[in-house]
């Protein structure tokens, strides 16, 4: 599993450890990814994404998980997050229907 977040795209940076004597040894600055399940209104279940802790403030910011989907374009989000993307769409679709 790569260590991106699914939502921000934060992914690994390289850079280097100097010490007092200005040794550079390179280091990699890892993400806080974490494996979590954000709950879906519209599709009334958890969803599993790896997101960062800068995602989830970012998800928490624009009112949930569905209001950040159907903010974003297709093509600037994760690829795993795509199909429930259309998943959020046809629910909605059906209920908009529902109600004619």
């Amino acid at each position: 599993m790569s260590r991106r977040c699914m939502v921000t795209g934060k992914g690994v940076m390289s850079g280097n450890n100097v010490s007092h004597a200005k040794n550079r040894t390179r280091r990699k600055f890892l993400p806080n990814v974490q494996d979590t399940s954000v709950y879906s209104e519209i599709l009334n279940r958890n969803v599993k994404i790896r997101v960062t802790a800068a995602g989830l403030r970012t998800i928490d910011h624009n009112g949930g998980l569905d209001k950040w989907l159907m903010s974003i374009a297709p093509t600037k989000m994760d690829i795993k997050l795509r199909p429930i993307r259309k998943q959020v769409e046809q629910a909605l679709a059906e209920k908009t229907a529902a109600k004619k």
